[in-house]
């Protein structure tokens, strides 16, 4: 299921990201891959907050529905 529609407080793997290889870079440097966990802490309008590992993420709409995560 795509990040924007996951529960909320739930541990979360990451399975697929369907962005293109200068995104998936910066997105593997904040520690987001295939088979990373995190938690998705907020929900608003699509645009996401995570925790990843020991810090908090915010990623918008269009990022957000690109990450598959189960």
């Amino acid at each position: 299921m795509p990040l924007v529609i996951a529960p909320l407080n739930t541990k979360l793997k990451v399975i697929k990201i369907l962005l293109d290889d200068k995104t998936k870079k910066h997105l593997e440097s904040l520690g987001i891959t295939i088979d990373s966990e995190l938690t998705l802490l907020d929900n608003t309008n699509g645009n996401v907050i995570l925790m990843v590992k020991d810090g908090r993420l915010a990623l918008d709409k269009n990022i957000a529905t690109k990450i598959l995560v189960r």
